[in-house]
């Protein structure tokens, strides 16, 4: 039985599909789940079944998988067809956000310590998935998604829910001042350390833009964990310097 990490409003929508998948230490590569870091592909591919055997549908489901470029560029998935889940050769390419309101299509987004945003619009039914880097964070990717949301399904910021998965948290996360130097607008997006280094809090700097784009602050739930601190259940690229694993943050409705 696989483990997921999963958010609390989340749970309460029986229409709402969504988990994040953690490390199996028995499975090939720990689970990992990503395509386009080198791993024998039918190994992957394999740990991609079996996630998708144990996610509860009535209907197959759809899954949809981006080639992620730290950019801040927005898919909307309007068929329910899949992409990169066998193969990454027809994946989506260069996006960092996925939108849709196709049920049985679940959006995927690929970490191993950048941000994870699942979004979900229970009025207007409507779910998107988020890739959150310091780059997508510096293009606040994650506002603009939000607006692509109202512009194309009408939705409202207020009714929208977030989830903000495990990530890099300010514990961990050092950069140079070329880095920090993009959020100093922010108050408390980061700290100090010494010379030209500072902690940088990712999660929280997402949180902001979340308000900024309209949510409410209840409506943001955050999961407070650092995968460089729980390395033992999600992948960590800093703290397993240079790892090739990655796990999957994952949205959809039923």
């Amino acid at each position: 039985m696989l483990s997921f990490y999963g958010f609390t409003h989340f749970k309460k929508y029986d229409s709402l599909l969504h988990a994040v998948s953690t490390k199996h230490q028995k499975k090939p590569y720990a689970f990992s789940l990503a395509l386009h870091t080198g791993e024998d592909a039918k190994s992957i591919i394999a740990n991609r079944k079996t996630l998708a055997k144990q996610l509860e549908s009535s209907s197959p489901l759809q899954f949809t998988v981006a080639h992620q470029t730290h950019s801040d560029h927005i898919k909307i998935i309007d068929k329910a067809l899949t992409h990169g889940w066998e193969r990454s050769s027809d994946a989506i390419e260069d996006c960092d956000a996925l939108i849709t309101n196709v049920p049985h299509v679940v959006l995927t987004i690929l970490t191993a310590d950048c941000v994870p945003i699942l979004l979900y619009d229970p009025v207007h039914n409507v779910v998107a998935a988020v890739h959150a880097g310091w780059k997508g964070s510096k293009a606040q990717i994650a506002k603009k998604t939000v607006k692509k949301m109202v512009q194309t399904f009408s939705s409202n910021p207020t009714d929208i829910k977030a989830g903000i998965a495990p990530s890099i948290g300010v514990c961990c996360y050092e950069v140079g001042e070329e880095v920090a130097k993009h959020f100093f607008d922010i108050p408390h997006a980061c700290k100090h350390k010494k010379e030209k280094k500072y902690m940088l809090d990712l999660p929280y700097i997402n949180k902001q833009q979340l308000l900024n784009a309209g949510l409410k602050e209840e409506h943001i739930e955050m999961s407070h964990v650092c995968t460089a601190c729980n390395v033992e259940h999600y992948f960590s690229y800093r703290k397993e310097q240079g790892c090739s694993g990655r796990f999957m943050s994952m949205i959809g409705l039923k």
